[in-house]
């Protein structure tokens, strides 16, 4: 039986260094993240909790049936795996918490953990997220079977840059999913990826790459019915970066794509895919990949991520929830706000919008309109739309009116602003610290959409802080006892 202290100095540091890379890793992946971990070190211990930002607080009743018996008592586990390496990890339940998504598993070292993080409602997809925590599992379990003795440190750090590997164990995963992952007869994963990554940087003309490259199995390419087949002695290598990026140019239209065997690029075909396989969808500035025709990922700046490069709504609607405005009211003023923000992201131009719920309205100097313009007629939204290409915010009140475009921002210094972003954001910090009712969106060219509200950025405001320092484990029993 597995003797080992359950909450000694040693895995506190373990458990501590792990959270703070993976939450690290994953907010560089899919935007502010909190993490959490639940772990027991052996069949006759107590469970411990680290949850340092507070993300399981509100799943108390069903985190406390999962675990402890009517008498709050542990619920006993089986413990099956001592004999196994510590890379042996039987998979367990989900929790099934709403807003998280969690991994678990027993090994031969830990006879329970589950790890957990935000589930961001905007992400591409949960994969690559649960390969992630599959792997911190896997790390523990290491660490723990090593004790201090062997202990390397570099858990936490690993998984602080784990993005490309979370991506390339989910495409393994779905492989052997599709029964398709049989000896060398397959992709080389980190070619492509790589590959992708490079050519995605390579821009012909000044212009970045648009325009799709798909990678199926050696086995299945004769089943492709291509439009024009390259010599097999002239077929371009994957990693000659440049010569890829300008073929993509001849399938930029037609719904076209180059195909590969992760390799060389094998030709230009069109038409459905029956077999597994991967598309990297470049679409300039950003790109997606996709499995099998659907997307897993995305990709920009040289770096994978979960973001989807549309317009973070949700966040707008989570503002709006704030005030006491008629459902309807709030209904309209969001279709009004994702009409012009979703404008601006297609025609690509940045521009800004005060949703300013003020009795009266607040003066902010710009164009003043002669009478509203009433925004709930169509063709009054759509110039609307055009007005935001001006310089400056358009200034939309609880009538749902346009009543001035063209606005500029005052308001004094805060500590909080980012010297990183631009003038409109930072303007709009210091204007709704002295402006309560107000909300403004702010559309970047090249940047997410940031809803702003009292000085703060809102996403900044739903997340907790991030974890710093050392985290210490608490009893799982107290810390539910604590949250009554």
């Amino acid at each position: 039986m597995n003797t080992r202290l359950p909450n000694n100095h040693f895995t506190n540091q373990v458990v501590s260094e792990i959270l703070i890379g993976l939450q690290d890793g994953l907010t560089r992946f899919s935007g502010p993240s909190r993490v959490g971990a639940i772990y027991r070190l052996s069949v006759d211990a107590e469970y411990y909790i680290c949850d340092p930002a507070g993300l399981l607080r509100g799943h108390e009743t069903k985190i406390r049936a999962a675990f402890f018996d009517e008498h709050d008592r542990p619920l006993p586990i089986r413990h099956h795996l001592l004999d196994k390496p510590y890379s042996h990890i039987d998979r367990v339940d989900d929790l099934e918490l709403d807003g998280i998504i969690c991994v678990g598993g027993q090994s031969g070292p830990v006879p329970y953990q589950m790890w957990f993080t935000d589930h961001h409602p905007e992400i591409l997809s949960t994969g690559p997220t649960q390969r992630w925590l599959e792997h911190a599992a896997l790390r523990f379990s290491h660490d723990v079977a090593n004790e201090r003795e062997l202990y390397s440190g570099i858990s936490g750090r690993f998984l602080r840059e784990y993005a490309t590997h979370a991506v390339h164990d989910h495409i393994v995963h779905e492989l052997e999913i599709a029964g398709a992952h049989r000896g060398q007869n397959t992709f080389s994963i980190y070619q492509i990826l790589g590959g992708i990554l490079a050519i995605s940087r390579t821009r012909e003309e000044l212009k970045s790459p648009h325009g799709e490259l798909a990678f199926i199995l050696p086995e299945h390419i004769d089943s492709i019915d291509f439009l024009a087949r390259f010599h097999e002695a002239e077929q371009p290598q994957l990693d000659n970066h440049k010569h890829v990026r300008k073929l993509l140019q001849a399938v930029q239209k037609f719904r076209n794509r180059l195909l590969s065997d992760g390799r060389q690029i094998l030709g230009i075909a069109r038409g459905r895919i029956d077999h597994f396989h991967l598309t990297a969808d470049f679409q300039g500035l950003y790109g997606f990949l996709r499995i099998n025709d659907q997307s897993i990922c995305s990709f920009a700046d040289g770096a994978y991520s979960s973001a989807t490069h549309q317009a973070k709504l949700f966040q707008v609607e989570e503002a709006l929830l704030d005030y006491d405005i008629d459902s309807s009211v709030r209904s309209s003023l969001f279709h009004i706000i994702s009409s012009i923000i979703h404008y601006g992201e297609t025609e690509n131009f940045g521009c800004a919008v005060v949703l300013d719920l003020n009795q009266p309205i607040t003066h902010i100097a710009g164009q003043n309109l002669h009478h509203p313009l009433d925004l709930e007629r169509s063709n009054l939204l759509d110039l609307a739309c055009d007005l935001a290409r001006v310089d400056g915010a358009l200034q939309i009140g609880s009538d749902r009116k346009l009543h001035r475009f063209a606005c500029l921002f005052d308001g004094l210094a805060i500590t909080n602003e980012d010297r990183a972003r631009g003038a409109r954001y930072n303007s709009a910090l210091r204007f709704t610290a002295c402006h309560p009712d107000t909300v403004i969106i702010v559309v970047s060219a090249d940047r997410p959409v940031s809803v702003i509200k009292n000085g703060y950025e809102y996403v900044n405001m739903v997340n907790a802080a991030a974890c710093s320092g050392k985290i210490v484990p608490e009893k799982l029993g107290d810390w539910l006892t604590s949250g009554d």
